[in-house]
Protein backbone atom coordinates (compact mmCIF):
# COMPACT_ATOMS: atom_id res chain seq x y z
CA UNK A 1 0.00 0.00 0.00
CA UNK A 2 1.35 3.61 -0.72
CA UNK A 3 0.94 5.82 3.02
CA UNK A 4 0.48 8.89 0.25
CA UNK A 5 -2.19 7.21 -2.45
CA UNK A 6 -5.54 9.23 -3.20
CA UNK A 7 -8.32 7.85 -2.07
CA UNK A 8 -10.63 6.90 -5.24
CA UNK A 9 -14.37 7.59 -5.66
CA UNK A 10 -16.61 5.46 -7.63
CA UNK A 11 -19.30 7.70 -8.91
CA UNK A 12 -22.79 6.12 -10.13
CA UNK A 13 -24.35 9.17 -12.23
CA UNK A 14 -25.42 9.93 -15.50
CA UNK A 15 -23.69 12.17 -18.09
CA UNK A 16 -25.09 15.34 -19.44
CA UNK A 17 -23.11 17.48 -22.43
CA UNK A 18 -24.56 20.70 -21.23
CA UNK A 19 -25.69 21.62 -18.53
CA UNK A 20 -23.23 21.21 -14.98
CA UNK A 21 -25.22 18.18 -13.28
CA UNK A 22 -24.17 14.60 -12.19
CA UNK A 23 -21.17 14.03 -13.59
CA UNK A 24 -19.99 17.08 -14.78
CA UNK A 25 -20.34 18.36 -11.15
CA UNK A 26 -19.51 15.45 -9.37
CA UNK A 27 -15.60 15.42 -10.65
CA UNK A 28 -14.77 18.90 -10.98
CA UNK A 29 -15.78 19.08 -7.18
CA UNK A 30 -14.50 15.86 -6.02
CA UNK A 31 -11.10 16.38 -7.75
CA UNK A 32 -10.81 19.89 -6.29
CA UNK A 33 -10.58 18.14 -2.73
CA UNK A 34 -8.32 15.87 -3.51
CA UNK A 35 -9.77 12.45 -4.84
CA UNK A 36 -9.76 10.29 -7.74
CA UNK A 37 -13.23 9.96 -9.27
CA UNK A 38 -13.96 7.44 -11.21
CA UNK A 39 -17.15 7.34 -12.63
CA UNK A 40 -19.29 4.21 -13.66
CA UNK A 41 -22.18 5.84 -15.81
CA UNK A 42 -25.56 5.28 -15.89
CA UNK A 43 -26.48 7.31 -19.20
CA UNK A 44 -25.27 9.64 -21.89
CA UNK A 45 -27.20 12.54 -22.34
CA UNK A 46 -26.88 14.94 -24.91
CA UNK A 47 -27.95 17.68 -22.26
CA UNK A 48 -29.74 17.39 -19.16
CA UNK A 49 -33.58 16.26 -19.07
CA UNK A 50 -34.63 20.44 -17.85
CA UNK A 51 -34.07 21.31 -21.33
CA UNK A 52 -37.38 20.34 -23.93
CA UNK A 53 -35.13 18.28 -26.52
CA UNK A 54 -32.37 15.90 -25.50
CA UNK A 55 -30.46 12.70 -26.57
CA UNK A 56 -30.29 9.24 -24.33
CA UNK A 57 -28.38 6.49 -24.46
CA UNK A 58 -29.18 4.01 -21.75
CA UNK A 59 -26.18 2.35 -20.60
CA UNK A 60 -27.75 -0.22 -18.11
CA UNK A 61 -26.53 -2.86 -20.49
CA UNK A 62 -22.62 -1.85 -20.07
CA UNK A 63 -22.38 -1.30 -16.59
CA UNK A 64 -22.07 -4.82 -15.39
CA UNK A 65 -19.62 -5.02 -18.15
CA UNK A 66 -17.50 -2.09 -16.34
CA UNK A 67 -17.72 -4.17 -13.29
CA UNK A 68 -16.84 -7.23 -14.64
CA UNK A 69 -13.57 -5.62 -15.69
CA UNK A 70 -12.60 -3.39 -12.66
CA UNK A 71 -13.05 -6.85 -10.41
CA UNK A 72 -10.43 -8.73 -13.27
CA UNK A 73 -7.92 -5.93 -12.76
CA UNK A 74 -8.46 -6.23 -9.00
CA UNK A 75 -9.26 -2.23 -8.35
CA UNK A 76 -10.28 -1.11 -4.95
CA UNK A 77 -12.74 1.87 -4.27
CA UNK A 78 -12.37 3.89 -1.03
CA UNK A 79 -15.89 5.25 -1.23
CA UNK A 80 -19.24 4.96 -3.51
CA UNK A 81 -21.51 7.42 -4.54
CA UNK A 82 -24.67 7.20 -6.17
CA UNK A 83 -27.06 9.49 -7.86
CA UNK A 84 -29.48 9.30 -10.50
CA UNK A 85 -30.50 5.82 -11.60
CA UNK A 86 -32.63 5.21 -14.28
CA UNK A 87 -34.80 2.01 -13.36
CA UNK A 88 -35.23 -0.45 -11.05
CA UNK A 89 -32.57 -2.53 -12.72
CA UNK A 90 -29.72 0.34 -12.55
CA UNK A 91 -30.56 0.33 -8.65
CA UNK A 92 -30.16 -3.63 -8.36
CA UNK A 93 -26.52 -3.45 -10.74
CA UNK A 94 -25.98 -0.75 -8.20
CA UNK A 95 -26.72 -3.11 -4.82
CA UNK A 96 -24.89 -5.77 -6.57
CA UNK A 97 -21.67 -3.66 -6.85
CA UNK A 98 -21.51 -2.08 -3.34
CA UNK A 99 -21.93 -5.61 -1.88
CA UNK A 100 -18.80 -6.86 -4.03
CA UNK A 101 -16.86 -4.28 -3.69
CA UNK A 102 -16.96 -2.52 0.01
CA UNK A 103 -14.80 -2.96 2.63
CA UNK A 104 -15.28 -2.16 6.34
CA UNK A 105 -13.60 1.64 6.24
CA UNK A 106 -15.70 2.19 3.01
CA UNK A 107 -17.61 5.47 2.49
CA UNK A 108 -21.19 4.63 0.91
CA UNK A 109 -23.18 8.14 -0.08
CA UNK A 110 -26.31 7.61 -1.67
CA UNK A 111 -28.15 10.59 -3.25
CA UNK A 112 -31.50 8.88 -3.39
CA UNK A 113 -33.42 10.50 -6.47
CA UNK A 114 -36.90 9.97 -6.87
CA UNK A 115 -39.05 12.88 -7.02
CA UNK A 116 -39.75 16.85 -6.66
CA UNK A 117 -42.04 18.88 -5.59
CA UNK A 118 -44.38 16.14 -4.12
CA UNK A 119 -44.03 14.27 -7.03
CA UNK A 120 -42.04 11.12 -8.65
CA UNK A 121 -39.55 12.23 -11.67
CA UNK A 122 -41.60 10.89 -15.30
CA UNK A 123 -41.23 7.27 -15.63
CA UNK A 124 -40.47 6.28 -12.05
CA UNK A 125 -43.10 4.26 -10.07
CA UNK A 126 -43.87 2.45 -6.88
CA UNK A 127 -41.66 -0.12 -7.50
CA UNK A 128 -38.31 2.68 -8.41
CA UNK A 129 -39.12 3.52 -4.67
CA UNK A 130 -38.72 -0.17 -3.50
CA UNK A 131 -35.46 -0.54 -5.29
CA UNK A 132 -34.45 2.92 -3.56
CA UNK A 133 -35.54 1.38 -0.17
CA UNK A 134 -33.28 -1.26 -0.38
CA UNK A 135 -30.23 0.68 -2.05
CA UNK A 136 -30.27 2.84 1.13
CA UNK A 137 -29.84 0.12 3.87
CA UNK A 138 -26.46 -0.78 1.99
CA UNK A 139 -25.76 3.40 2.84
CA UNK A 140 -23.64 5.46 5.31
CA UNK A 141 -25.15 9.08 3.99
CA UNK A 142 -28.22 9.50 2.60
CA UNK A 143 -29.45 12.92 1.24
CA UNK A 144 -32.68 13.01 0.29
CA UNK A 145 -35.24 16.44 -0.83
CA UNK A 146 -38.54 16.51 1.10
CA UNK A 147 -39.98 14.76 -1.48
CA UNK A 148 -37.63 11.72 -1.66
CA UNK A 149 -38.31 11.28 2.63
CA UNK A 150 -42.00 10.71 2.05
CA UNK A 151 -41.42 8.28 -0.80
CA UNK A 152 -38.80 6.57 1.17
CA UNK A 153 -41.07 6.41 4.13
CA UNK A 154 -43.99 5.71 2.63
CA UNK A 155 -46.03 8.45 3.96
CA UNK A 156 -47.47 11.32 2.31
CA UNK A 157 -46.06 14.27 1.24
CA UNK A 158 -46.66 16.95 3.94
CA UNK A 159 -45.12 20.58 3.12
CA UNK A 160 -45.08 21.95 6.36
CA UNK A 161 -43.00 20.32 9.04
CA UNK A 162 -41.81 21.28 12.82
CA UNK A 163 -38.25 20.55 14.26
CA UNK A 164 -39.44 17.31 16.47
CA UNK A 165 -41.64 15.74 13.35
CA UNK A 166 -38.51 16.69 11.34
CA UNK A 167 -36.14 14.83 14.08
CA UNK A 168 -39.05 11.72 13.63
CA UNK A 169 -38.39 11.14 10.02
CA UNK A 170 -34.51 11.77 10.31
CA UNK A 171 -34.53 8.92 13.09
CA UNK A 172 -37.12 7.07 11.25
CA UNK A 173 -35.11 6.66 7.99
CA UNK A 174 -31.64 6.45 9.78
CA UNK A 175 -33.31 2.72 11.65
CA UNK A 176 -33.38 1.66 7.78
CA UNK A 177 -29.72 1.49 7.49
CA UNK A 178 -27.46 4.71 6.77
CA UNK A 179 -26.11 6.21 9.99
CA UNK A 180 -26.24 9.81 8.96
CA UNK A 181 -29.73 11.05 6.78
CA UNK A 182 -29.48 14.71 5.67
CA UNK A 183 -32.37 16.61 4.41
CA UNK A 184 -32.11 19.08 1.55
CA UNK A 185 -34.77 22.23 0.98
CA UNK A 186 -36.58 22.03 3.78
CA UNK A 187 -38.89 25.47 4.20
CA UNK A 188 -38.42 27.61 7.39
CA UNK A 189 -42.01 27.95 8.42
CA UNK A 190 -41.35 31.73 9.54
CA UNK A 191 -39.15 32.99 7.07
CA UNK A 192 -39.83 32.48 3.13
CA UNK A 193 -36.37 33.97 2.66
CA UNK A 194 -34.42 31.39 4.60
CA UNK A 195 -34.50 27.03 3.65
CA UNK A 196 -33.01 24.80 5.88
CA UNK A 197 -30.64 21.34 5.72
CA UNK A 198 -31.54 19.05 8.37
CA UNK A 199 -29.17 16.22 9.68
CA UNK A 200 -29.38 13.15 11.83
CA UNK A 201 -25.99 11.33 12.98
CA UNK A 202 -26.75 7.79 14.90
CA UNK A 203 -23.48 7.96 16.11
CA UNK A 204 -23.77 10.30 18.85
CA UNK A 205 -27.69 10.61 18.79
CA UNK A 206 -27.29 14.46 17.28
CA UNK A 207 -29.58 16.40 15.02
CA UNK A 208 -28.33 19.13 13.21
CA UNK A 209 -29.83 22.24 11.51
CA UNK A 210 -27.92 24.90 8.75
CA UNK A 211 -30.32 27.90 7.67
CA UNK A 212 -29.18 29.68 4.58
CA UNK A 213 -30.86 32.66 2.65
CA UNK A 214 -32.84 31.02 0.15
CA UNK A 215 -32.17 32.95 -3.25
CA UNK A 216 -35.07 33.45 -6.14
CA UNK A 217 -33.61 31.27 -8.99
CA UNK A 218 -33.52 27.65 -9.64
CA UNK A 219 -29.96 25.84 -10.76
CA UNK A 220 -29.90 22.33 -12.02
CA UNK A 221 -27.48 20.59 -10.49
CA UNK A 222 -26.96 22.00 -7.35
CA UNK A 223 -28.06 18.67 -5.09
CA UNK A 224 -25.80 16.85 -7.05
CA UNK A 225 -23.02 19.65 -5.81
CA UNK A 226 -24.49 19.86 -2.33
CA UNK A 227 -24.16 15.77 -2.12
CA UNK A 228 -20.72 15.64 -4.02
CA UNK A 229 -19.15 18.52 -1.13
CA UNK A 230 -20.80 16.40 1.82
CA UNK A 231 -18.59 13.40 0.25
CA UNK A 232 -15.20 14.95 0.04
CA UNK A 233 -16.22 16.96 3.57
CA UNK A 234 -16.73 13.16 5.07
CA UNK A 235 -14.02 11.62 3.20
CA UNK A 236 -11.27 14.43 4.33
CA UNK A 237 -12.58 13.96 8.03
CA UNK A 238 -14.94 16.68 8.68
CA UNK A 239 -17.21 16.28 11.61
CA UNK A 240 -20.57 15.76 10.14
CA UNK A 241 -22.00 19.78 11.35
CA UNK A 242 -18.70 21.41 9.20
CA UNK A 243 -19.41 18.92 6.16
CA UNK A 244 -23.03 21.06 6.08
CA UNK A 245 -21.44 24.59 6.56
CA UNK A 246 -18.77 23.58 3.74
CA UNK A 247 -21.97 22.68 1.21
CA UNK A 248 -24.18 25.23 2.21
CA UNK A 249 -21.86 28.20 1.66
CA UNK A 250 -20.04 26.46 -1.09
CA UNK A 251 -23.69 26.42 -3.12
CA UNK A 252 -24.54 29.90 -1.76
CA UNK A 253 -20.97 31.08 -3.30
CA UNK A 254 -22.10 29.47 -6.31
CA UNK A 255 -25.32 30.75 -6.72
CA UNK A 256 -24.34 34.04 -5.62
CA UNK A 257 -21.70 33.98 -8.07
CA UNK A 258 -24.04 33.12 -10.99
CA UNK A 259 -27.04 35.35 -9.86
CA UNK A 260 -25.94 38.66 -11.43
CA UNK A 261 -25.19 37.26 -14.89
CA UNK A 262 -27.90 37.36 -17.96
CA UNK A 263 -27.50 33.83 -18.27
CA UNK A 264 -29.99 30.39 -19.00
CA UNK A 265 -29.87 29.08 -15.56
CA UNK A 266 -30.80 25.73 -17.36
CA UNK A 267 -26.65 25.44 -17.58
CA UNK A 268 -26.30 25.45 -13.51
CA UNK A 269 -24.58 27.31 -11.54
CA UNK A 270 -21.08 28.77 -12.39
CA UNK A 271 -18.95 26.50 -10.38
CA UNK A 272 -15.63 27.28 -12.54
CA UNK A 273 -15.30 30.71 -10.73
CA UNK A 274 -16.04 29.03 -6.95
CA UNK A 275 -14.06 25.73 -7.21
CA UNK A 276 -11.58 26.87 -5.58
CA UNK A 277 -13.24 28.27 -2.19
CA UNK A 278 -13.24 24.50 -1.54
CA UNK A 279 -9.61 24.78 -0.46
CA UNK A 280 -10.71 27.70 2.10
CA UNK A 281 -11.59 26.99 5.66
CA UNK A 282 -15.37 27.54 6.86
CA UNK A 283 -15.74 31.61 7.21
CA UNK A 284 -18.72 31.26 9.86
CA UNK A 285 -20.25 28.30 11.29
CA UNK A 286 -23.85 28.44 10.92
CA UNK A 287 -24.68 25.18 11.85
CA UNK A 288 -26.80 24.55 15.40
CA UNK A 289 -27.63 21.19 17.43
CA UNK A 290 -31.73 20.75 17.39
Amino acid sequence: MYANKVKKIAAVHDLSGVGRVSLTVVIPVLSSMGFQVCPLPTAILSNHTQYPDFTFLDLTDEMPRIISEWTRLGFQFDAFYTGYLGSPRQVQVVCDFIDDFRRNDSLVVVDPVLGDNGKLYTNFDATMVQQMRQLITKADVITPNMTELFYLLGEPHKEKNTDEELKHYLRHLSDMGPEIVIITSVPVLSDSHKTSVYAYNRQGNRYWKVTCPYLPAHYPGTGDTFTSVITGALMQGDSLPIALDRATQFILQGIRATFGYEYDNREGILLEKVLHNLDMPIQSSSYELI
